[in-house]
């Protein structure tokens, strides 16, 4: 419930979501560069402002590039995922062959074994998503399953821990003891889930290329940071 309360309503998301990839069609490369579009990974630590950039990130990148950008988030990845029509019809593109994919599942840990069906319908929607380019991915590992693709930009926010408290306790009327018992709670909830299935830690500064602090710079400056780097790369 508390997930629901951060971030807006998924049902304009996902008909925007099934819109792009139909109109794009997954795999679509720019012809004079022979490349597929940019997209962007967001890491984040629990109480940071994280959807909050993502709207204001695919604002901006929409302005600047005059095409349209989507928002992946945990709540829309799972709406996907309850729905196997709707994965098949946004995700079929991505055909049962892809060298990359098949790369990556290689290296899951051994304990990937009893999610393997769940873990691997979110490594395609991951997948699909980055390759297709104009996507926002927030969380969920993304930074590391798409960590050698090269259309791929990659960043973090932190912030200190009473920054993330206040905000949590902000955000969902909690007091701030409740507030800070959930935000180290979700947050070793988060490592544990990279580590356990990917083997790797979420907080390693090499896999990104910028780290951001969100107790120094607001969502906006965070935003316009981010736009700014990626337009420049292109």
């Amino acid at each position: 419930m508390a997930d629901r309360m951060l971030v807006p309503s998924i049902e304009q998301r996902l008909a925007s979501l099934i819109e792009i990839t139909r109109r794009n069609a997954f795999g679509h490369l720019e012809p004079d560069k022979g490349k597929s579009p940019p997209a962007i990974t967001l890491s984040r630590e629990f109480g940071c402002e994280g959807f909050p950039v993502a709207e204001k990130l695919k604002t901006l990148l929409e302005k600047k590039t005059g095409q349209v950008w989507e928002i992946m988030d945990k709540e829309l990845l799972k709406e996907v995922a309850r729905h196997h029509n709707l994965e098949e019809d946004i995700f079929k593109r991505l055909g049962e062959k892809n060298l990359f994919l098949d790369e990556f599942l290689s290296t899951f840990s051994p304990r990937w074994h009893s999610d393997k069906d769940y873990y691997r319908l979110l490594t395609r929607q991951i997948v699909a998503l980055a390759t297709g380019g104009n996507a926002i991915i927030v969380g969920r590992g993304s930074s590391i399953v798409t960590q050698k693709m090269s259309n791929c930009f990659h960043f973090r926010i932190i912030a200190p821990l009473d920054f993330r408290t206040r905000t949590i306790a902000r955000r969902l009327h909690l007091s701030h003891g409740e507030a800070e018992e959930m935000v180290l709670k979700r947050q070793k909830a988060r490592e544990t889930f990279i580590h356990d299935f990917l083997d790797r830690n979420i907080a390693d500064p090499t896999l990104y290329h910028l780290i951001l602090n969100n107790g120094k710079a607001n969502a906006d400056r965070i935003a316009e940071t981010i736009s700014g780097f990626v337009t420049a790369s292109l």
